[in-house]
This record gives C-alpha cells, structure tokens and sequence, in this order.
C-alpha cells in the first residue's frame, strides 16, 4: 500500500505568490522529491503537478 504524498504548493497560495520566482520553482519541483522511491504509477500524477505549478507560476509571472 502506498501513501500519498503531497505535492507542491498551488502557485495561488498566498505564501507562494508573494515569493520570488526562485522560490515558486524550488518549491514546485520540490514536488519530485524521493520520486525514485515511490512506484512508478505515482510519478505521471507527480509530473503533472509539478507542471501544472510551473505553469500557472509562468502565467502569473506575464500578467
């Protein structure tokens, strides 16, 4: 039985919004962290997070 992990911050997170961009990618690639130690069908969930993050970031960062 696996247990759940979670992911990275959600970039509207107001602790996250105010951060340096820097921040906001440390902390939605921290979303990988020990990958290689949980089964492989957790890791599309845990890319897509990290993706989904890393785009809203970027989206937030245009506007």
């Amino acid at each position: 039985m696996t247990r759940p992990v979670p992911g990275p911050p959600h970039p509207a997170d107001p602790r996250v919004a105010a951060s340096d961009p820097g921040e906001v990618v440390a902390r939605a690639m921290a979303g990988l962290e020990g990958l290689e130690h949980r089964p492989p069908a957790e890791h599309v969930d845990a890319f897509e997070r990290v993706h989904a993050a890393l785009g809203e970031a970027l989206a937030a960062g245009s506007a």
